[in-house]
């Protein structure tokens, strides 16, 4: 190994929120960005959900989502139909979202590696130390002012480290995407009940004719895989029950997110977290790529400022606002995440009865996991009497 390279700031993971802090850092602070896959947005980690008003707000391009106005929520003898007028969702082609925000970051002057593997961190002084195997070059030492984990559910800066907690209970998907000869592609479907007992599924149409469809589960709420699920599942009952033709499967997606209440803390000294390694994916249907990017670009200010005011203060802020923006909805959506978990299939049954007499606005919030008032009071009394219940017996 040679001498250690100087970088001002080294990102690990080459997602959508590394990728967002560094399209916004040079100019005031050089960037390395190491992401261990050997492509930029391959494999496919996530179903891509999102929503089109977050999208545009974010300048994203319209060729890299399909838009959904049609939400359809079926358990066994439940069935809810929305149109999202206001509330579009979007389904987005990740690989091209995320080679395009690596475009962004290179353009800002950012290097971004792939096949390059984290190995350690280690503090020396007022910088860090860090190991990384890059392909073609064998070892390689970054010395740094700042490291940023975006390295998602493996939190691998922090584990290095020591710090935080390791991510328990995670979400554990995945979606096996086709060809479409016949299905609508303007609607999203999440079906719950005795097809997928321990979790959820859903069928995606996605960019460039393609259709999605997955089943994701919570571990260890249950040993079961994803995969025992979906693939006795795919019938031609269930294909055609949904109004489904489809050509030849092009690939198979499969991910990990965190699944626990959010971590306010994001800053330890100079090692930050952002992204999933900052849990930001929703406790309600686990989506966060908006959010990961809208985050990342914060942070990437964020260190701009501290370069401009020579202090890292900015960052306390950085913090702060993300604290006040999901510490309390995520806390409900947890709990709303943990409840449903044990459902059985006459309580989905129930649920989706409730979930068809919501307005587009009330679903909306439900599933970005941003709940009125009157939801989360609801939601804090039912904790305080199951607390109470479990201090009597």
């Amino acid at each position: 190994m040679g001498d250690p390279i100087d970088v001002d700031v080294l990102i690990v993971g080459g997602g959508p929120a590394g990728l967002a802090c560094a399209a916004q850092l040079p100019g005031h602070l050089s960037c390395v960005v190491v992401h261990q896959d050997s492509e930029i947005g391959k494999p496919v980690r996530t179903s891509g959900g999102s929503w089109v008003r977050d999208l545009q707000a974010l300048g994203v391009p319209e060729r890299f989502y399909q838009t959904i106005d049609e939400i359809e929520i079926r358990s066994d003898h439940q069935r809810s139909f929305h149109h999202m007028h206001h509330h579009k969702m979007a389904v987005l082609d990740i690989t091209g979202l995320y080679q395009w925000l690596a475009d962004l970051a290179r353009e800002a002057g950012a290097k971004v590696y792939t096949g390059a593997k984290f190995q350690s961190t280690v503090k020396q002084g007022d910088h860090y130390l860090s190991d990384v195997r890059q392909k073609g070059q064998g070892d390689v030492q970054y010395r740094s002012r700042y490291v940023i984990d975006a390295s998602g559910t493996p939190r691998a800066v922090l584990a290095s480290l020591a710090l935080g907690k390791r991510a328990e209970r995670r979400g554990v998907g995945i979606e096996y995407e086709y060809e479409i000869l016949e299905a609508p592609t303007n609607r999203a479907v999440l079906f719950v009940g005795s097809p997928v007992l321990q979790g959820y599924g859903w069928i995606f149409p996605a960019p460039n004719n393609h259709l999605r469809i997955g089943v994701g589960v919570i571990h260890p709420d249950t040993d079961l895989s994803p995969r025992d699920i979906i693939d006795p599942l795919l019938t031609p009952e269930f294909l055609q029950g949904y109004g489904l033709k489809l050509g030849a499967r092009i690939q198979v997606n499969a991910g990990v997110i965190p699944s626990e209440p959010y971590d306010a803390r994001l800053v330890y000294g100079r090692i930050i977290r952002v992204g999933d390694s900052a849990n930001v994916a929703t406790p309600t249907v686990g989506e966060g790529i908006r959010l990961a990017i809208e985050m990342g670009r914060d942070l990437g200010k964020r260190l701009c400022d501290c370069a401009v005011q020579n202090s890292d203060r900015p960052l306390r802020n950085y913090q702060k606002r993300w604290q006040k923006r999901l510490l309390v909805q995520y806390l409900f959506g947890f709990w709303a995440n943990r409840k449903i978990a044990r459902y059985g299939v006459a309580d989905w049954d129930r649920s989706i009865a409730r979930v068809a007499r919501l307005s587009e606005s009330q679903l909306a919030g439900l599933i970005r996991c941003e709940l009125g008032s009157k939801r989360m009071i609801s939601a804090a009394w039912a904790q305080l009497k199951s607390k109470l219940l479990r201090a009597v017996s």
